[in-house]
């Protein structure tokens, strides 16, 4: 059997625009934290780790303060690991404790939001946090549990059969963000 569908990839967001966005998202988050000090920024494997090292940056280049960052794995704590599958998890990288931390929790989409759930759950197994945010480039719908981005760079409605992909320079070789297709 051949399969005859292709792809169609549609450019949501240019590299200008995710430089722009994650500017206004870095606004947004220092008008929402009560002490610069006291923010810890765990980004989710894959691409939202990627994220959360350029939102650092650009927290740091407003503020001229040093952010916490690192990386929070939650492969472990999923629902719908068979559903879904696995990639080889990543180590959690945690610089410092939660406790009294305010958290912003980076990812690049937010889809069903079960990844969320999980990372929070894996988050409550290294201490209580002060307050967890959570910052994503997109929102593309389709929510299975009950949870929303504090900060969102733009909210894209999808279908099933699309997804929507973050691409990053120093990963990708390119930048931007893409909304996939597959055509019948």
């Amino acid at each position: 059997m051949i399969n005859s569908s292709k792809e169609h990839r549609v450019e949501i967001l240019s590299e200008q625009e995710v430089v722009l966005v994650l500017k206004r998202l870095a606004s947004q988050v220092l008008e929402n934290i009560s002490d610069p000090t006291s923010v810890l920024i765990l980004g989710i494997p894959t691409r939202g780790a990627h994220l959360s090292k350029a939102l650092a940056k650009e927290l740091e280049k407003m503020t001229n303060q040093k952010f916490e960052q690192g990386i929070l794995d939650p492969t472990f704590h999923r629902d719908d690991l068979v559903r879904v599958g696995t990639r080889l998890p990543q180590i959690t990288e945690i610089p410092s404790g939660v406790e009294d931390k305010e958290v912003v929790l980076v990812d690049d989409v937010i889809f069903t939001g079960r990844t969320i759930r999980a990372a929070l759950e894996a988050l409550q197994s290294w201490g209580r946090a002060k307050k967890v945010m959570l910052l994503t480039m997109i929102d593309r719908g389709h929510r299975e549990v009950p949870i929303q981005p504090d900060f969102c760079g733009r909210l894209v409605p999808t279908s099933r059969n699309e997804s929507i992909e973050l691409r990053l320079k120093e990963v990708d070789g390119e930048e931007g963000v893409f909304l996939r297709k597959i055509l019948n």
